[in-house]
C-alpha cells in the first residue's frame, strides 16, 4: 500500500461506510440506530465525510450494524461497478 495521508484515509473510510449504507438502503438514522451501544447521527455523518477519525471499535460497531466486516470499511481500492 502506498502511503497516504491521514484526511485522504479517512474519506475513503467514510466513503465506504456510506456507500455500504446506501447499498442496505439505511439511512443514517438507521445506521446509528443499529449500531451496538448505540451511536450519535452527527458522529455517522462525520465519519461519512471523513471529519472525524473513528476508532477501531467504533468501526466495529459500525461494521456489526451494516453487516459486513471491518475490512470492507477500510478498503483503500475503488470498488468495482459490481460492488457499488
Amino acid at each position: 500500500m502506498s502511503s497516504m495521508e491521514k484526511s485522504e484515509l479517512l474519506k475513503i473510510i467514510g466513503s465506504n461506510v456510506k456507500r455500504i449504507r446506501h447499498s442496505k438502503g439505511m439511512t443514517q438514522v438507521d445506521l446509528a440506530g443499529n449500531v451496538i451501544e448505540s451511536i450519535d447521527t452527527t458522529n455517522i455523518s462525520r465519519i461519512e465525510s471523513g471529519r472525524t477519525n473513528p476508532t477501531i471499535f467504533t468501526l466495529y460497531r459500525i461494521a456489526e450494524a451494516l453487516e459486513v466486516p471491518v475490512s470492507e470499511l477500510t478498503k483503500t481500492e475503488t470498488p468495482t461497478k459490481d460492488e457499488s
